[in-house]
């Protein structure tokens, strides 16, 4: 049975984009990046996506998106489109029926991100880990407003994904004030959406400063 690394640094913050304006996004965009804060950034545009000219409209988007996580050093992945991540020089996160993680080897750069998404199930990370993938993503962790059916993982289950021997995202209603129930846990990524992108642009740096203050915490000795 492969062992849990003895991993020692906290999680990273990794950022998932919502359906906002483009306009509004940009602008909260600006303000968690420059809090320094975000360690992974996922271009997720479903909505734009559906327009007449949607595969486009995301094309111009994610330029300007891209460009703007590079100014502030944060690596970029794109939801399932291995091509457009290619295009843009940066990495894929894909779903199960949503590309071949040896596919996106083949398009892409040693360097640049290939994430996974596992679910619940330790094979699934396993055969992740086998092709080649830089992360696994397990969850859902609780209910969420993105998907608010998901099967939540068991923390069992969850344990066993963190000894694979591959990084491990977890994703699913996580908020700065619910994550410390996975303290101490060997995982790479905390994946976030609502809970940071659904508030006005004004409360998203303050909201970024609380998720690193919990972080910081993770492997606190208890008392």
């Amino acid at each position: 049975m492969t062992q849990a690394l003895a991993v020692t640094r906290a999680p990273k913050l990794y950022l998932l984009t919502n359906d906002d304006k483009f306009a509004v996004l940009y602008a909260k965009l600006e303000a968690a990046l420059a809090t320094g804060l975000i360690g992974l950034l996922q271009i997720r545009r479903k909505k734009t996506l559906q327009l007449p000219d949607g595969a486009a409209e995301l094309y111009a988007e994610a330029q300007q998106i891209v460009r703007l996580a590079k100014s502030h050093h944060v690596p970029v992945v794109i939801n399932d489109d291995i091509e457009l991540a290619e295009k843009l020089g940066v990495g894929v996160h894909l779903g199960q029926q949503d590309g071949d993680i040896n596919d996106a080897k083949r398009h892409l750069k040693p360097e640049q991100t290939i994430g996974r998404t596992c679910h619940s199930d330790v094979d699934l990370v396993k055969e992740a880990k086998k092709e080649g993938a830089s992360y696994a993503a397990m969850g859902a962790i609780f209910a969420s407003n993105t998907k608010p059916n998901a099967d939540i993982i068991s923390r069992q289950l969850l344990v066993e994904g963190c000894q694979q021997g591959i990084d491990i995202c977890v994703i699913g209603g996580l908020s700065a004030e619910n994550i410390t129930e996975l303290s101490g846990l060997p995982i790479a990524y905390v994946a976030v959406v609502g809970d940071i992108m659904d508030l006005p642009v004004q409360k998203i740096a303050m909201r970024c400063q609380q998720w690193q203050q919990a972080l910081d915490t993770w492997y606190a000795p208890a008392r």
